[in-house]
C-alpha cells in the first residue's frame, strides 16, 4: 500500500517536473554561492573599482548570451540531456578556477584573470542549463504543463540563490573563500550524476526548424519587457553588498535572501494567475510591484526598509519571466520550442550582462544613491512596453473576430 501511494505521488505532474528542475537548482546554487562574495572580493580585497567589479560579475551573462542559441539547437536536435551534462561539467570547472583565483589573491591581476575565466565557464554552464530542464520536463509531461515547468524552474533558480548567497557569505567568513570552490565542485558532481540517471528524450517533430534569428525576432517583443524588468534584479544582485557597505550597514546577503524567498513565494501562490488573467496582464501587475520595491530600496533609511524593498522587488519580479514566456513560446512551433525558450532567455542575459557596467557607471558618476532610481525607471519603461503589447494583443484578437464574422 505504501509503495503504491509512493508510486502515485512520484507520477504526479508537479513531482515529475520538480524532479527535472532540480537540475536548475544545482546549477544556480553554484552561481548563488559567490553572488554576495565576489563584488566585495574584487573591490575591497583585490582593489579594483566598482565598474570593473560590475563588469567581471556581468561577463558571466555575456557568455550565457552566446551559449543560449547553441543550447537551444542542442535541445531541439539532440534533446536536453547532453546540454545539462555539458552544463554541470562547466560548473565543475568553475569550482576549480574559483579555488585558483582565491589562492592567488596576493597577485590581483592574475587572480582577477582567473576569476574572469571562471565567470566565463559559469556563463557557459548557465547558458546550457537555463532552458534545458524546462524542455526536459515539457517533453516528459507535455506542452500543457509549460507554465508549471517555467514557474517551477524559476523557483529552483531563485530558491537556490536564497540558500546559496548567505551560505556563501558564511563559508567565506568562517571557512575561507576556497570553500566556495569546493562546494561548487560538489554541486556540479551531484547535478552531473542526476542528469546521467535520467532518460534521454527529444522532440519527435519532423517539421523544419526555423533559423535562430527568426525565432529570436518572434519572441523579442516579450523579451524586451523581460530585459527591462531584469535590470531591477540585476542591480540588486550585483550591487546590494556595495550599497550596504556605502550606507555602513551589515548583512547584505539578507536582502538577496529576502528577494529570493518572496520570488519563490510569488511563484507558488500566484503561478495560476497566468492562465486566469493572461501573461501580459500578470506581467503588468508584477512590474508595478517590482517598481515599488526598487522605490523602497532607494528611499531606505535603514537595512530593515531595504529588506522590505528587496522583498517587494522579488515578489514583483517573480512572475515576469513565466508570464511573458508563456506568450512568447506559444508563438513557436513544436519543433522550435527549445530555440524559443533559449531565445527568450537571451533577453534576461542581455539585461544582466549590461546591468553591471551600466549601473557601475551610474554609481561612479552620480553616486551609489542613484542606482535604484535608475533601475526603477528602467522597469517602468518595461511596464510601458507591456501596455503596448496588451493593446497589440487586443487589436489582433479584434481582427480575428472581424475576419471570422466576415467569413460567416
Amino acid at each position: 500500500m505504501k509503495n503504491s501511494s509512493f508510486t502515485r505521488l512520484s507520477q504526479r505532474p508537479s513531482v515529475v517536473i520538480a524532479n527535472y528542475v532540480l537540475l536548475t537548482f544545482y546549477g544556480y546554487f553554484s552561481i548563488g554561492l559567490t553572488l554576495a562574495v565576489l563584488p566585495i572580493f574584487i573591490h575591497q580585497q583585490l582593489g579594483f573599482n566598482t565598474i570593473i567589479a560590475g563588469a567581471v560579475i556581468s561577463i558571466q551573462y555575456v557568455m550565457t548570451f552566446i551559449m543560449r542559441a547553441y543550447a537551444g539547437h542542442v535541445v531541439d536536435s539532440k534533446g536536453p540531456k547532453p546540454a545539462v551534462i555539458a552544463s554541470m561539467s562547466c560548473f565543475l570547472l568553475t569550482g576549480i578556477l574559483l579555488i585558483a583565483s582565491f589562492s592567488l589573491a596576493d597577485n590581483p591581476i592574475l587572480s582577477l584573470s582567473m576569476l574572469v575565466v571562471s565567470r566565463l565557464t559559469t556563463g557557459c554552464g548557465e547558458g546550457m542549463v537555463g532552458a534545458s530542464p524546462v524542455n526536459w520536463a515539457m517533453l516528459r509531461m507535455g506542452e500543457e504543463h509549460t507554465a508549471t515547468a517555467i514557474s517551477y524552474n524559476g523557483i529552483a533558480n531563485y530558491s537556490s540563490m536564497a540558500i546559496g548567497a548567505p551560505l556563501g557569505v558564511w563559508m567565506a567568513g568562517d571557512l575561507g573563500n576556497w570553500s566556495l570552490g569546493v562546494l561548487t565542485i560538489v554541486a556540479g558532481l551531484i547535478g552531473l550524476f542526476s542528469a546521467l540517471k535520467k532518460p534521454a528524450l527529444k522532440s519527435g517533430q519532423d517539421a523544419p526548424r526555423k533559423p535562430f534569428l527568426k525565432v529570436l525576432s518572434a519572441v523579442s517583443p516579450y523579451g524586451s519587457g523581460l530585459a527591462l524588468a531584469g535590470i531591477g534584479f540585476g542591480t540588486l544582485s550585483t550591487f546590494i553588498t556595495l550599497y550596504y557597505a556605502f550606507n555602513k550597514w551589515n548583512q547584505a546577503a539578507i536582502c538577496i535572501t529576502a528577494f529570493s524567498l518572496f520570488f519563490v513565494l510569488g511563484r507558488l501562490l500566484f503561478a495560476r494567475s497566468i492562465h486566469r488573467f493572461g501573461g501580459i496582464q500578470v506581467a503588468i501587475v508584477c512590474m508595478a510591484v517590482e517598481s515599488l520595491g526598487l522605490l523602497l530600496l532607494w528611499l531606505a533609511s535603514d537595512p530593515h526598509m531595504a529588506v522590505l524593498g528587496a522583498s517587494f522587488t522579488g515578489l514583483g519580479f517573480s512572475l515576469v519571466f513565466p508570464a511573458l514566456g508563456v506568450v512568447a513560446v506559444s508563438r513557436a512551433s513544436a519543433s522550435n520550442k527549445g530555440a524559443a525558450l533559449g531565445a527568450y532567455g537571451l533577453f534576461i542575459d542581455i539585461s544582466l550582462g549590461i546591468t553591471g557596467p551600466l549601473v557601475g557607471l551610474v554609481a561612479k558618476g552620480l553616486g551609489m544613491n542613484y542606482i535604484f532610481p535608475f533601475s526603477m525607471s528602467m522597469v517602468i519603461v518595461g511596464l510601458i512596453v507591456c501596455f503596448i503589447l496588451k493593446e497589440k494583443a487586443r487589436e489582433e484578437a479584434k481582427l480575428i473576430i472581424d475576419l471570422s464574422a466576415d467569413k460567416a
